[in-house]
């Protein structure tokens, strides 16, 4: 049993705390999952696209944003799109040849 609390070093990880791909928040089933959020986001709102693949992730972000003709960020793997656009990239990433549903409520 580690007895560490607390440690400055950052190469340290807990195996109890740290997060893998299987606790992320969607399954990685192929499935891109869209969800506009604006919580923590002063009211406005942004579309968060889950289940890329890491290495298309970059691409999908930046092919997204030209042709929306708005800003956009990546955070941890989910690509966050500005503005209330849920129809437009769904639209987009099905004409891409991609399998989408939208998630939340």
């Amino acid at each position: 049993m580690n007895k560490l609390v607390y440690s400055t070093d950052p190469d340290w990880q807990d195996p109890a705390t740290s997060a893998t791909a299987q606790d992320s928040l969607f399954p990685d089933d192929g499935v891109i999952r869209l969800r506009r959020e604006t919580k923590g986001r002063k009211g406005a709102g942004v579309i968060c696209i889950y289940g890329v693949p890491s290495n298309e992730v970059g691409a999908l972000a930046k092919q997204l944003k030209k042709q929306l003709g708005t800003g956009g960020a990546i955070k941890k793997g989910v690509i966050e799109i500005q503005g209330d656009r849920l129809a437009q990239v769904q639209a987009l990433l099905i004409k891409a040849g991609l399998k989408v549903k939208q998630v939340g409520g």
